[in-house]
């Protein structure tokens, strides 16, 4: 199956495609065929309905770009317990290196109510990883599932104690933060106007994010303005 997979990724293959999706992905040294994302998802929709895809999933001699983003988009559709489904995260989560493959798997996996708490605790155990994309994933999922009451207090808590350096951590903060701000606003202005522990970088994105959001008022975004910081 590995073979035949690989196949019909190179036929999907669009050479305009990839050039523009090369000067989006910086972030990856693999080798990019320029797959669209809908045909990418029509693949691996049919793979889950014939079955016998772990194999593929498992699979880390990946070559292309489109194949590790193959990989976790078929991890996400898999008709599996999210306990089985963890396994194969497991498998796929340091294989990320590129924010698309990263933005573009976590809202695959469509984790339910119920499956909340158990994803939570699995994703915290990437919060302090050294590796980049490892931290943006569980940055990402926050942002994707976890803003709602229960949670955002503690996802407040750790996005103000992640001090990892990496561009794709930083702007992954920023725009969870950003997004906390535009749904619990008082809860993240109690943040920036406190003694928080971001950085320079991080602090203003956050603020740049809510000011070009059209969810937030005029009157919020002159505040914001006047909050960012110079040193």
């Amino acid at each position: 199956m590995v073979e035949e997979i690989e196949k019909s990724l190179i036929e999907l293959k669009d050479e305009k495609y990839r050039d523009f999706n090369k000067s989006l992905c910086p972030d990856t040294n693999r080798q990019m065929l320029g797959v669209r994302i809908p045909m990418l998802r029509k693949l691996a929709k049919n793979i889950v309905k014939q079955g016998e895809w772990e194999r593929f999933v498992k699979n880390d001699n990946t070559k292309y770009f489109e194949e590790v983003l193959l990989q976790g988009l078929i991890i996400g559709y898999s008709k599996i317990s999210l306990t089985e489904k963890l396994e194969y995260i497991k498998i796929f989560v340091p294989r990320i290196d590129s924010w698309a493959i990263n933005d573009t798997f976590v809202p695959t996996l469509k984790i339910k109510e119920n499956e909340l708490k158990e994803y939570w605790d699995f994703i915290l155990n990437y919060v302090k990883s050294k590796n980049e994309f490892e931290v943006r994933f569980a940055v990402i999922s926050m942002l994707d599932y976890f803003i709602i009451d229960e949670y955002v207090d503690k996802v407040i808590e750790i996005l103000n104690n992640i001090s990892h350096e990496g561009y794709y951590v930083k702007m992954g903060v920023a725009w969870t933060l950003a997004e906390v701000g535009i749904k619990y606003n008082s809860k993240l202005m109690e943040l920036l106007e406190g003694e928080n522990k971001l950085d320079k970088f991080t602090y203003n994105k956050t603020l740049q994010k809510m000011i070009e959001s059209y969810r937030i008022d005029n009157n919020q975004k002159d505040i914001l303005r006047k909050m960012k910081r110079k040193k």
